[in-house]
């Protein structure tokens, strides 16, 4: 998934790209994030998902540099301000008229008065810190020390529902990793859905069309594979079980005809879009584990 799209990118400046000063168990890490991402219609229900496993993360978040501090709670204080390690640190990665997003409104309100940069820390901030906390080994490998599970609560509130909208109605205490790649792996589902259902229907018109077969209530893996019958008629198609998923004489007409669909698909597309349908397979042998 990538909820972060251009648009807007030109009022934030920097090509909408942003600094995160991300504080750790042992020190602080900059990173660069993609700031459109915070001000999206839909950003509080959506921003969790960006953080869930380090494939969407580094979509949209980049690890600049990590040290770690001997005193981290000297670093940056109200009544002596940014110490020189962070203020130079931090100075490194900052270009002119970036802002600094922070997790802390009194780091907002110190590096603000003691270095006249402009900070952000609101609740969409907020949510990206929870997801930069769940994913820290994958972003921050050099940070040894590990979060308890207290430093990683309050949980995200739009991953909370969007399990409340599947019927998996759970406390914010009893969500972890297991939960976590549940939820991704459903989302991942619900955009594989909206990216080929038009695509898929289309297909079921001509297979309607060509071999009288009719595709009305078929699922959208029952379409996928249908097409590699077509397609790919030497190959021993093994997820769905076509035997189960098909009649006999489906199966059989399908393969029948297969030299009428020359020219009428693209081998390549339907074969990415037969793999990427398979996703709710795996969802289900995910799930079964937890």
């Amino acid at each position: 998934m990538a909820p972060c799209g251009r648009g807007g990118a030109d009022n934030l400046g920097n090509y909408g790209m942003m600094m995160v000063l991300f504080e750790t168990p042992s020190g602080f890490a900059i990173l660069t994030i993609d700031g459109v991402c915070l001000y999206l219609p839909d950003a509080m229900e959506n921003i969790w998902a960006n953080f869930t496993v380090g494939y969407r993360a580094r979509d949209v978040v980049w690890l600049k540099e990590f040290k770690t501090f001997k005193d981290k709670s000297s670093a940056i204080r109200l009544d002596t301000g940014v110490d020189s390690k962070l203020s130079k640190m931090i100075m490194k990665w900052r270009r002119r008229g970036q802002t600094l997003v922070v997790g802390k409104p009194e780091y907002k309100t110190i590096i603000e008065m003691n270095m006249g940069i402009r900070c952000l820390c609101d609740e969409s901030v907020m949510k990206v810190m929870w997801g930069l906390k769940n994913i820290m080994p994958t972003l921050v490998p050099e940070e040894k020390s590990r979060l308890t599970r207290e430093d990683r609560l309050p949980m995200s509130q739009g991953l909370i529902k969007f399990l409340n909208r599947y019927g998996f109605y759970i406390e914010p205490e009893m969500v972890n990793e297991q939960i976590i790649l549940a939820a991704c792996t459903l989302l991942d589902c619900e955009l594989i859905e909206q990216k080929h259902c038009a695509a898929l229907k289309k297909a079921g018109e001509q297979i309607k069309d060509v071999s009288g077969i009719n595709t009305n209530g078929w699922s959208l893996l029952k379409l996928a594979t249908a097409l590699m019958i077509i397609l790919y008629p030497e190959e021993n198609i093994i997820a769905g079980n076509p035997k189960m998923m098909f009649t006999d004489a489906e199966r059989l007409k399908l393969q029948e005809d297969v030299q009428d669909y020359n020219g009428k698909f693209f081998k390549w597309a339907c074969q990415r879009i037969y793999k990427e349908t398979r996703l709710p397979i795996k969802l289900d042998r995910r799930l079964l584990h937890y």
